[in-house]
Formats: C-alpha cells, sequence, structure tokens
C-alpha cells in the first residue's frame, strides 16, 4: 500500500469523474477491499473490532438496512417504521435493564449514533436538568479516572468541569472516598463503569448509587461496552458480575451499544433514563426560525432508518436464546485465556474481570509481550499507567483453536519478553491499536505527534 491507501492499485478520485463508472466496476472495486480488510478480524486474533463476526448475521443485516437506508427518520408520518424499531429498540433495552424496578419514574429512552453519542447525550441532560432544577450554572461531573474519554470530550464541548476520582491499583475500583470529596453543590451527575474499557472491571454501582442519592445528584452507568452482555452472564450465573442496572437504587441513566455485543452495525447504542425528565431536559426547541418550527430529541438531525432497522431486526432475530448463547461461549472463552495469562508468573490480570481483560508484568514492560504477539498476527489495545494489553473477546475468538493458539503464542512473547527486559518495546498505548513508540515525553509533543496521526487519517489525496 502507498502513501495514500490503496493509490497503486486502485484510481483515486481528486475530483468528480467527469463520467459514472459501471456498476461492475465500482463493486469489484469495494469487494476487493473489504474481502482484503475482512481478512484481519477474522481469525479471530483482534481484540474487540467485530463483535458478531458472522457473514450470514451482516448478511441479513444488510437487508434490513437496505430496505430503510433511504429513509429520513425526521419525517415520522411517512416512515412510522422508523416509530415502530425505534420504540421497540428502547422497550426491550429497558426490560433488559428491569425499568420495571424503577417504581420512581417513568422509564425512557434515546437511540444515539454510539457510545460516544450516548454519552455526550447523557452528560447534556444532566447539565439542564440540572439548570432548570437546581440553578446549577458552573456544573461538574465526577468520573473515575477509568471512565472513558467520551465523558471528557462531552464535558468539553458543554462546558462542564470534570473532576477524576483515583482508582485503586489492585481492584482498578474507584475510590469511593475520593468520589465523595469531589461532589459539591455544583455537581450535575457521577458515572460508573459496568465494565470499564481499561480493565473490564466493574465500579461498586451500589455504592456510587447510594452517595448519588445522599448528595442529591445523578449516577450515569457506562454501559457501552458491556451492557448488551453482562445481563445475559447474570443469567447463565456468571461470577463476578454485579447488579448495576435500574435495580440499584439511585442509577439514573444507563448507556449500552447495540453496536457492540448487541450485534447490530457500527453506529448504534441505546441511552436509557430512569424517568423520562431526563431525556426531556435535552430535547431541542427553536420556535421561531423560517423554515417552520424546529424540534429535534437529540443533537442529530436527519438520520438513516436503515440503522435503526438493521438493529431491531438482530435483536428480534437472535432473541434471548441466541444472545444467551454467544455469551455463554464468549464467556467461556475469555476464562481460557485469563486462564493461559494466569498460568505464566510473569504476567499479572489487572482486577477481577469477566469476558474483557488487561493483563501487565512487574518483570518486563509488557509490550514486549504486544511486539511478539503483533508478529504472529495479533492485535491488541494497549493501555498505560501501568502498561498493559488490553483484550476484550468477542464471537471471532469463540472459533476453534483461536483460545489455543493464544495460549501457544503468550508463552512465547513471554520467553522473548524475557531475553529483552532491558530493551525498549517498539509498541505503545495508543487506543485502537496503532504501533509506533510513543513515549511519556511532553504532552505538547504527543499532541502534535498524534494531530499528525489523525491529520493522515483524515488527509485528502495529494
Amino acid at each position: 500500500m502507498g502513501k495514500f491507501p490503496y493509490e497503486d492499485r486502485f484510481t483515486v478520485n481528486r475530483a468528480f469523474p467527469d463520467e459514472g463508472r459501471p456498476r461492475a466496476d465500482v463493486l469489484a472495486e469495494l469487494q476487493a477491499m473489504a474481502k482484503e480488510e475482512d481478512a484481519f478480524w477474522e481469525t479471530g486474533k483482534c481484540s474487540g473490532t467485530m463483535y458478531c463476526g458472522d457473514h450470514d448475521h451482516y448478511d441479513f443485516m444488510n437487508e434490513a438496512f437496505g430496505l430503510f437506508a433511504h429513509v429520513n427518520v425526521l419525517q415520522r408520518d411517512m416512515c412510522p417504521s422508523a416509530t415502530k424499531f425505534e420504540a421497540e429498540i428502547l422497550s426491550m433495552a429497558l426490560d433488559l435493564f428491569h425499568a420495571d424496578a424503577a417504581t420512581d419514574g417513568e422509564p425512557a429512552g434515546l437511540i444515539t449514533t454510539g457510545g460516544t453519542g450516548s454519552i455526550l447525550h447523557a452528560v447534556l441532560a444532566y447539565r439542564e436538568h440540572a439548570a432548570a432544577t437546581r440553578g446549577v450554572t458552573r456544573p461538574n461531573f465526577v468520573k473515575p479516572e477509568t471512565g472513558h474519554p467520551a465523558f471528557d470530550k462531552a464535558c468539553h464541548l458543554f462546558g462542564i468541569e470534570v473532576r477524576t476520582a483515583p482508582v485503586d491499583p489492585v481492584t482498578t475500583m474507584v475510590d469511593l472516598a475520593a468520589v465523595a470529596d469531589l461532589v459539591d453543590e455544583n455537581t450535575i451527575a457521577l458515572m460508573g463503569s459496568a465494565c470499564n474499557y481499561p480493565y473490564g472491571t466493574f465500579d461498586p454501582i451500589g455504592d456510587l448509587g447510594a452517595l448519588a442519592q445522599q448528595r442529591g445528584v445523578g449516577l450515569h452507568v457506562d454501559g457501552c461496552l458491556g451492557g448488551f452482555i453482562l445481563p445475559f452472564g447474570q443469567e447463565l450465573g456468571v461470577a463476578d458480575i454485579p447488579l448495576f442496572d435500574f435495580r440499584v437504587p439511585g442509577v439514573t441513566s444507563i448507556s449500552a451499544d447495540t453496536h457492540k455485543y448487541g450485534y447490530a452495525f457500527k453506529g448504534s447504542s441505546t441511552l436509557l433514563f430512569r424517568d423520562k425528565s431526563l431525556r426531556n431536559g435535552q430535547y431541542f426547541f427553536v420556535s421561531g426560525w423560517t423554515g417552520g418550527k424546529y424540534m429535534s430529541p437529540g443533537i442529530e438531525g436527519s438520520r438513516s432508518g436503515g440503522l435503526i432497522a438493521a438493529t431491531w431486526a438482530a435483536i428480534v432475530r437472535l432473541g434471548r436464546d441466541g444472545y444467551r448463547r454467544y455469551a455463554e461461549q464468549i464467556f467461556a472463552t475469555a476464562a481460557r485465556m485469563q486462564d493461559a495469562v494466569r498460568s505464566h508468573p510473569e504476567l499479572r490480570i489487572m482486577g477481577s474481570p469477566t469476558f474483557c481483560f488487561s493483563f501487565t508484568s512487574d518483570e518486563f514492560d509488557i509490550y514486549h509481550v504486544n511486539d511478539f504477539m503483533r508478529e504472529r498476527g495479533w492485535r491488541f489495545n494497549g493501555q498505560q499507567y501501568p502498561n498493559a494489553i488490553h483484550m476484550a473477546v468477542t464471537r471471532p475468538q469463540t472459533q476453534p483453536g483461536v483460545a489455543e493458539a493464544f495460549a501457544a503464542d503468550l508463552g512465547g512473547a513471554v520467553a522473548y519478553a524475557t531475553e529483552r527486559k532491558d530493551e525498549a518495546p517498539f509498541s505503545a498505548a495508543i487506543y485502537g491499536g496503532v504501533a509506533g513508540g510513543l513515549t511519556d515525553e511532553a504532552d505538547e509533543f504527543i499532541r502534535g505527534v498524534m494531530a499528525g496521526m489523525l491529520d493522515k487519517q483524515a488527509s485528502i489525496p495529494s
């Protein structure tokens, strides 16, 4: 591959082509790229990335998507199906998270464009609700340091102070006393993860809920990663999955991505509220515009009905039995892979994870392990503070032989790392698994390097 992707194999479009290309030619180019890129994850050696990995399921969703891809869900008079799909997705999600236990409110929700979308809408809802009900004009939001950076992004965009609480280095759970110290009259909400991305571990949601109630603030549970697998793990009796949903007093909202373990297409997520007053508080209205009275339930305007239809289709096709069956396979595979890690005294798993886990080493830089594993086709995400390797087990890892291959390659990786313990590794901690040798140098330098990476990814052909 050249400097610009595929420039050595396909025509580079620097302007509108004078004439359109034949349908078959365009599809052939797309098929070639798709086949080549699918090969990276089909082996089962990529952490996260593809949560379903079933091409038959993707074909089914493509059919559902295609029937409604051209539909604009803003125009519900012409596409009442969008209301059906959205309402039923939310109703099924609320049922999954035991909204019936929320007798102190009227549960409701939103469909968003992904985990970040759900988090943005949640933080906005808390800001608006706190302003309207408590007169808060200088809002702050309290999160564990393991909470996803999307909360930092939301606070940055909406003018909210972020207050970060440390986590216990052994349990990886947030320090509850530290959270309590950070809460004041301007706090709009707290958050806890179930489970967090870095370690796949849980914050003490019950204790956070009690604190939120005591201080009169909301508690958002970030279930973006695990929301659509953990409830089925609870049904299966998997150990170390605490209550985290609306059965916990004080939990006022939950985010859960349908595009992860919900096995829908990328770009879909749910945001659920204990009471619709929170959701309704971030509705947007403009009544005096010349184009007509404008109203929006969320940040987005026009949206394709295709994603909503495909998400609905995925859930009703699989049903509880399908999700439970996939969950059983994933939890079992994750347990085998964690056992492989624990078989090496040089390695240490962080906290008490379930389907998603991270491991580090007190003997050598764990990125040496990552370097070795990359050469054997594995793609993990790097963590930092401390350096660690992250593995989110998905359906591709449940293929026969993948867990065994992980165990075998890990043995070689430990030997490799032991031999190079005095050398600097090549890998680095970058969300998304980009290789590159970044170190903990000046923040300004790091920002410059990462900006260059982003510029390259967002570049136009030269």
